[in-house]
């Protein structure tokens, strides 16, 4: 089964100007939802937002023009710039295109481009977005929603059933965040 590879797509808003891009970063995390445009995971799970980069969609270096242009900057994590870098491939701009019409996410949460789309095989493995991680955070975040939605129906006196989901919910969340971790130690 198929699941969207977002729900809620980033959306430029910042009409500020600034001589320096970097400048842009409190806007832009918020307009990206606080998530990298490439992957959707979020910046907390990387350290948050001193630890996001600002990618230029279109090469600065290439294109000096657009290198302070809030049309031409995207948040996201230090993994997908660093591998991105000047290349000026054939790239889905996450604000201009519904990323859910080129990716998905199967049910373990690994980003699968669509055979429809040449970008999206492009992306995919030129930003490398079939590593473990962004499936593992994406599962993480998944298990962080679940349990929000559960604390709101605990604190119901008419949903004293749902206790245990909650602590099944709680020893999920502990498995996932010990294989993360070890994840990162790269002890898998």
């Amino acid at each position: 089964m198929a699941n969207n590879f977002r729900d809620i797509p980033p959306s430029r808003k910042c009409t500020k100007t600034f001589s320096n891009y970097r400048s842009f970063k409190p806007f832009i995390a918020i307009d990206f939802n606080r998530k990298c445009g490439y992957t959707d995971c979020s910046d907390f799970w990387f350290g948050g937002t001193n630890t996001f980069h600002i990618d230029h969609f279109k090469p600065w270096k290439k294109y000096p023009k657009l290198k302070t242009s809030y049309s031409n900057l995207v948040y996201c994590c230090s993994y997908v710039n660093i591998l991105k870098s000047d290349d000026d491939g054939s790239y889905l701009d996450p604000c201009d295109v519904d990323y859910n019409a080129h990716f998905e996410r199967d049910n373990n949460g690994n980003i699968i481009p669509k055979n429809t789309s040449s970008e999206a095989k492009y992306m995919h493995s030129k930003l490398k977005l079939y590593l473990k991680r962004y499936q593992i955070i994406w599962k993480l975040d998944q298990l962080l929603l679940s349990m929000k939605k559960l604390q709101v129906a605990i604190n119901e006196p008419k949903n004293a059933a749902i206790k245990q989901d909650l602590i099944n919910l709680h020893f999920d969340l502990s498995t996932e965040l010990t294989d993360y971790i070890e994840y990162l130690k790269g002890n898998q």
